[in-house]
């Protein structure tokens, strides 16, 4: 391991239980506080987790000033659960309807920008199970005691649960067999980082506003990558949550996730000068199946959009100019 890394994993790490409330409240000062949950189709875990921070850090201590709950086109009861819950719904196809539409989770999450008031956000996943509002604690402390951390990810013990059956760390699969090999390979003073997919992070409005989003899988490399260009490896924090438990995707689906991935990581190779490609990369992913009279092929489309820097678009520049 790269001495730097070693240092930042010294520097830069801590766990949740080393950001207790009142330290929190007491750092807050002025600084507005949104949790922010992506979901499509969330109605059996959104509640819960809407409820947890409603009650822990919003009626009980005032640390969050709003939750926003980004409805993706769901088909079930998503929004009305989140609503009796205490979140604030927004319907992601509503916001900067000018703009278009785009699918994928990036999506929500630019939207939120446009969404939401807070000097600080937090994204947090709808589907996780056992959440606890230390989640949220534990991702804001290193952004409200220090001024030079800009973005810091969750990270936490991923067991596969596969209905009655569950395998301890066998969670994560993209991560251990994609992301991690790729980041090793290509931004090594990046190694340090243990969860660079997980969908629990934090960051400043400052920053977040002037990077693309992915609006695929990619979002998450997408941003860690970008942060770093932008930003340097000491503005990045982690903070171990403890274990996160949500449910799992097929073999296929995870496929998909991995090919929009390795896109999103070549395109910054590209944007950030660290190779000069030849051409192209395709975007078309073959998968098999085997069927009564062989094996079926299915061609996915793993290509991935982008949106722009959220402060490039007018309507939500002018509103952050009347706020300021």
């Amino acid at each position: 391991m790269l001495p730097e890394v070693a240092s930042w994993l010294r520097r830069r790490t801590s766990a949740a239980a080393d950001w207790p409330l009142e330290a929190l409240l007491a750092a807050k000062g002025d600084a507005r506080v949104s949790v922010v949950l992506p979901a499509r189709d969330e109605e059996r875990t959104v509640g819960a987790i809407v409820g947890a921070i409603r009650s822990d850090l919003v009626e009980r201590a005032p640390l969050v000033d709003e939750i926003v709950v980004v409805d993706s086109r769901s088909t079930d009861r998503t929004a009305e659960v989140a609503e009796a819950a205490g979140a604030d719904v927004v319907v992601q196809d509503l916001v900067l309807p000018g703009h278009g539409r785009m699918s994928g989770k990036g999506e929500a999450l630019w939207k939120s920008l446009a969404a939401t008031t807070g000097d600080l956000l937090v994204f947090v996943d709808a589907d996780l199970r056992g959440f606890t509002s230390s989640y949220v604690t534990g991702l804001l402390g290193p952004l409200l005691d220090d001024p030079d951390v800009a973005y810091v990810k969750g990270c936490y013990d991923r067991p596969l649960v596969t209905g009655e059956r569950r395998v301890e760390n066998g969670g994560g699969r993209v991560t251990e067999l994609v992301a991690r090999p790729v980041i090793n390979l290509h931004w090594p003073r990046l190694a340090g980082v243990m969860q660079p997919l997980g969908g629990e992070y934090a960051g400043r409005r400052s920053v977040l506003e002037r990077l693309p989003f992915v609006t695929g899988y990619g979002v998450e490399i997408g941003l860690l990558l970008d942060v770093y260009q932008e930003e340097g490896l000491d503005a990045i924090a982690q903070v171990d949550l403890g274990r996160r438990t949500h449910s799992h995707q097929s073999t296929e689906a995870l496929g998909i996730m991995s090919g929009q991935i390795l896109l999103t990581a070549w395109s910054r190779l590209e944007r950030h000068g660290r190779m000069l490609p030849m051409e192209a990369p395709a975007t078309a992913l073959a998968q098999f199946h085997r069927g009564p009279d062989g094996h079926d092929v299915r061609v996915s489309d793993v290509g991935v959009g982008e949106r722009p820097p959220m402060i490039e678009i007018p309507e939500y520049a002018a509103d952050r100019t009347l706020l300021r």
